[in-house]
């Protein structure tokens, strides 16, 4: 199978992997880590070491630093813990995202204005770009927003942001708000610090960097309140309850040093391929590419195949051996139209027929050239099937 599907999850990476083995393996390290005895203070030394890695990676000290089980418990954690604290002292707590953040972002939002609490949505172009005056216009017209979640990148366009000026804006027109930032589809592509970047709050995950799955981790600015929404003891801090999951997190340390110390030449590694992938789709007949081909991660190509159901296509290409990803939220089993697509103005026909590409490290150009090449017949399965399926609905109306 040729793995085109990094955007989604990338593969352990051997040097991770035996971290995590070595960990799980060393009967030393199999006590509670809040235990206060020699074999309990031996795993919480590796999870303080794991702390200073992930930390460094983004420009964070370790008490800024809360690990999670992934990163949309980071930014459950961000969104909601950070706006309840300003509800408890009074302060404004609506809250302000684009239209194409990730679907835990989105889902923490109607989660607040179940609450009570404004939700103020920015629009984007039809290349999924922000526009800073609309964001400034929208903060002065809003006095009830309290709280800005940006994702750093997009995690179906594969566009970056630049934070750090969208961030100038916030502090500008609307000096106490605080903001959030979801960068787990950025870390590892592009530079990404929190302080650099004014941020309050940034959300991370493992193994998007190659990191094992169920770990994560939220920065927050040192001081910042915030309320739990989980709970159940004084873990991290009373951040977040329950045994860490020491493996794990000792593997999330390894990943983000990694990814932080070769981030470079892996990015000239994804453009290389990016680069081809975009230059063989645009030959292809009835192939529209989404999104910012300017402002990127380098690791993402989301094209549109017009005549073509997303969904059929992404289950031909995984038959014939790829691994890609539709652009329709296809991991439930539904074919409903993405609702990053339709924010850029496609119509559901033109979202479904989407398909995000998204390569990483390990991906070889033969990867992609492969792909290239068994698209023309697959392309012409997948539209004779439709329109058939549109003759016999003609034929039975």
């Amino acid at each position: 199978m040729r793995y085109l599907d990094h955007n989604a999850s990338t593969p352990l990476d051997p040097r991770v992997r035996d971290v995590v083995i070595s960990v799980l393996g060393d009967d030393r390290l199999q006590a509670n880590p809040s235990s206060v005895h020699g074999p309990g203070q031996q795993a919480r030394a590796v999870i303080e070491r794991a702390r200073r890695l992930v930390a460094a990676a983004v420009g964070a000290a370790p008490l800024e630093l809360t690990f999670t089980a992934g990163g949309s418990e980071a930014d459950n954690l961000a969104i909601l813990g950070a706006a309840r604290a300003l509800r408890a002292t009074g302060r404004p707590a609506g809250l302000l995202t684009t239209a194409i953040e990730h679907p835990a972002v989105l889902g923490c939002a109607r989660a607040l204005e179940r609450e009570g609490h404004a939700w103020v949505r920015l629009g984007v172009d039809g290349r999924g770009r922000v526009d800073a005056g609309e964001l400034a216009m929208l903060l002065r017209a809003h006095p009830e927003i309290g709280l800005v979640s940006l994702a750093a990148a997009n995690h179906e366009l594969g566009n970056a942001y630049d934070i750090a000026a969208l961030v100038r804006v916030v502090r500008e027109s609307a000096p106490r708000a605080l903001v959030h930032s979801d960068a787990v589809q950025a870390f590892g592509k592009i530079p990404v610090d929190l302080h650099a970047w004014d941020l309050d709050l940034m959300s991370l995950s493992a193994h998007k960097v190659h990191g094992p799955k169920g770990v994560g981790a939220l920065l927050h600015r040192r001081g910042l309140a915030l309320a739990p929404v989980l709970f159940g003891g004084p873990q991290e801090r009373g951040r977040r309850p329950g045994s860490e999951a020491v493996a794990l997190i000792a593997g999330f340390g390894a990943a983000a040093e990694l990814a932080a110390s070769e981030r470079e030449i892996r990015q000239l590694h994804t453009r290389a391929l990016v680069d081809r992938l975009r230059v063989g789709l645009a030959a292809l007949p009835g192939v529209t590419i989404h999104g910012d081909r300017e402002r990127c991660t380098g690791t993402t190509v989301n094209a549109g195949f017009a005549g073509c159901d997303g969904l059929l296509l992404l289950i031909n290409l995984d038959l014939a051996g790829f691994a890609v990803s539709a652009g329709a939220a296809c991991a439930s089993g539904s074919n409903e139209p993405s609702p990053v697509l339709l924010a850029l103005g496609l119509t559901p026909a033109a979202a479904r027929s989407a398909l995000r590409i998204s390569v990483g490290k390990d991906t070889a150009m033969d990867d992609v050239e492969a792909l290239l090449a068994a698209l023309p017949e697959l392309l012409t399965r997948v539209r004779g099937a439709a329109l058939a399926a549109d003759w016999r609905a003609l034929e039975v109306s």
